[in-house]
């Protein structure tokens, strides 16, 4: 099994000095959705889901197109909820964000005032992702090693998320403990390939990182992160 987690390309979190929430893509972003539709046009994969925020469904549409395939949404993958700040002033949001990295570690666990605090996003990716797998028949084994059963280790699934999903994912995959700021521990840019690859054990199988944060399609002056 290979689970291939792709970031949204570049969005436009700030227009005319005011902080958009569920931002388009930006004109690099599109150009980066583009270039990555043009890499995956040959990739070979079962399925393919998409967060229900717009900038993954722009970033998949390419891909998707590219396939013959329609968007389908798994809610689960949505980003981390920020506050209620559409409209607001850059400097505002700007801020928001160099407080939040200045807080001491465990604070961090509370996140953003008025957003989803860190704890709750990621139980939500961790509990999302179990039902989301164990519906498609991969189990995880009861050990405290990070090992799984999977029904068809042959499969590929594509999901379109975001950094913060993408990284959460990733530690669930393969049993590492969450930490406050999987932002910072996984950097991961715009319109990345990410790829976790099941490796056969005498008892299971665990999955293994195979590519993090690939960005070869994208030329110097798109890579943005």
């Amino acid at each position: 099994m290979e689970i291939v987690l792709i970031r949204h390309a570049e969005p436009e979190w700030i227009k005319d000095g005011r902080a958009v929430v569920n931002p388009p893509l930006t004109d690099r972003g599109r150009s980066q959705a583009r270039l990555l539709g043009d890499r995956m046009r040959t990739a070979e994969f079962d399925h393919a889901y998409c967060s229900p925020l717009l900038r993954t469904h722009q970033t998949a549409e390419p891909t998707l197109g590219h396939h013959g395939r329609d968007l389908v949404i798994e809610e689960w993958l949505e980003e981390i909820r920020e506050p209620d700040w559409h409209g607001q002033p850059a400097e505002h949001y700007i801020r928001a964000y160099r407080d939040e990295m200045a807080r001491g570690a465990e604070e961090r666990w509370d996140g953003i005032p008025g957003g989803e605090p860190v704890r709750d996003f990621v139980a939500r990716i961790h509990s999302g992702c179990t039902e989301f797998l164990l519906q498609r028949g991969v189990r995880r084994v009861e050990s405290p090693l990070p090992l799984w059963e999977i029904d068809d280790p042959g499969e590929t699934i594509v999901l379109f998320a975001h950094a913060g999903t993408n990284s959460v994912v990733v530690c669930h995959l393969l049993g590492l403990q969450p930490t406050p700021w999987e932002w910072e521990r996984f950097v991961i840019g715009h319109a990345s390939v990410t790829r976790l690859s099941a490796m056969k054990l005498g008892d299971g199988w665990t999955f293994s990182l195979t590519a993090l944060s690939d960005v070869e399609h994208l030329g110097p002056d798109q890579r943005t992160r």
